[in-house]
């Protein structure tokens, strides 16, 4: 008689990892870095890290920010990326009233770590229509190098 109450389906598992995957689709992970190298949403600048067998390339995105504001630096293998925003919304008065306050504004620290083979002497950034382009040149001892057979 209650033996469909004991039975479990097959992969009920496995429905549970489907559902998981499904709710972070919707949700977008609510907060949880994506990699080992990220941090949650709403970090700023958010940042995308690559690689070529030559550099490797770190892009910020940091839209309406003044260039003389932005600081690059790197120091033992970190790299930091600061600056300001300044919030481009008027101060809420008596006559102007602010409903929602989604941009970030302020002071604001990235630091990243860079493998050990990017060379700190070789590092470039350009900052071009709000992206912040950063690359890092791997030693030459690092790069790949084809060896001709005798």
């Amino acid at each position: 008689m209650y033996e469909s109450l004991l039975r479990f389906p097959g992969d009920i598992l496995g429905e549970f990892e489907r559902l998981q995957r499904e709710m972070e689709q919707v949700f977008g992970g609510v907060g949880r870095p994506v990699s080992i190298r990220a941090l949650g949403r709403g970090a700023f600048p958010a940042i995308t890290i690559g690689n070529r067998p030559d550099a490797i390339e770190v892009w910020a995105l940091a839209p309406g920010i003044d260039p003389s504001k932005l600081e690059v630096s790197i120091d033992r293998g970190l790299l930091t990326i600061a600056g300001e925003r300044s919030a481009d919304v008027p101060a809420e008065t008596d006559k102007v009233n602010v409903y929602a306050k989604e941009r970030f504004a302020g002071v604001f620290k990235r630091v990243i770590s860079l493998p050990e083979d990017a060379d700190p002497a070789r590092v470039a950034a350009q900052y071009r229509d709000g992206v912040l382009r950063i690359t890092a040149n791997r030693r030459e001892e690092a790069k790949p190098r084809r060896i001709e057979v005798q």
